[in-house]
């Protein structure tokens, strides 16, 4: 397709969707947001696609978060509509490993970005912030569900209701992030976890996502048997007979996806 404000780059089975909006501070106005489920759509049924990466164009920010401009005509009914909330709800269900390359400031709708994907790694250089309060609003794309259950009630209390920024390490520290590097090795490290990933099988790594998501929340015995049941689809996959079979041979498995 023809985009107009993100870049579509691949490097083997790794793509990577990039917000091409440097001169807002890649923020996440309708055509933007519009784009990157159209990119998602795309990407999850190319078989050549195993990990997509999301990341911003430039140093400076990853996204900025919402375009104010937009967001000041807003209307009540707006809120209802599936919108940021959607688009970023479709991304964190996405069947492949989704990974954010956070290379600058990540706030408001950029931070509930990186909080939808699987896996945030961070240049040493970004920022995260939900400063949405300050304007009267609230975290209205996810970031009050994701954030508590990523680093806790008490730590998501405390970014949301003050609007402090918090520091790649100091992200790394309580687990919003994986990992801060180097901005000049953001790249090289998103692409040795985008490898191991994909050294995965394929139907195992989706499989292990939903289970986590969808157990996350339920009670334990729901969980287990959830747990289970998607454990039984994996023992009736050639995918497990290869892995199990590669491994008692001493070689790499060829996976499928079956």
């Amino acid at each position: 397709m023809n985009y107009q404000n993100i870049l579509i780059e691949q490097e083997q089975k790794i793509a990577v969707i990039k917000i091409n909006r440097p001169e807002v501070r890649n923020a996440l106005d309708a055509q933007t947001l519009n784009e990157i489920s159209l990119a998602f759509d795309h990407l999850e049924n190319d078989d050549e696609t195993g990990v997509i990466v999301i990341t911003g164009e430039g140093e400076k920010s990853f996204a900025a978060g919402a375009d104010i401009r937009q967001l000041r005509n807003k209307t009540p009914l707006d809120a209802l509509l599936p919108g940021m909330s959607g688009v970023f709800r479709r991304i964190e269900n996405c069947r492949k490993a989704t990974i954010a390359a956070v290379n600058g400031y990540a706030l408001g709708g950029g931070c509930e970005l990186a909080l939808a994907c699987d896996i945030r790694i961070a240049a040493d250089h970004a920022k995260f912030g939900l400063p949405e309060l300050n304007l009267s609003i609230i975290p209205g794309a996810g970031g009050t569900q994701r954030l508590a259950r990523i680093i806790g009630k008490g730590r998501a209390m405390d970014l949301i209701l003050t609007g402090e920024f918090l520091t790649a390490k100091e992200a790394e520290a309580i687990g919003l992030v994986s990992k801060a590097v180097p901005m000049d090795a953001l790249w090289q490290f998103v692409k040795a976890k985008a490898e191991k990933i994909l050294s995965k099988g394929p139907l195992a790594v989706r499989l292990a996502k939903h289970v986590i998501h969808y157990g996350f929340d339920a009670d334990m015995e729901t969980a287990l048997l959830f747990e289970k049941m998607a454990q039984a689809v994996i023992f009736g996959s050639k995918d497990k007979n290869e892995g199990t079979q590669a491994f008692l041979e001493k070689r790499e498995p060829r996976f499928t996806g079956m």
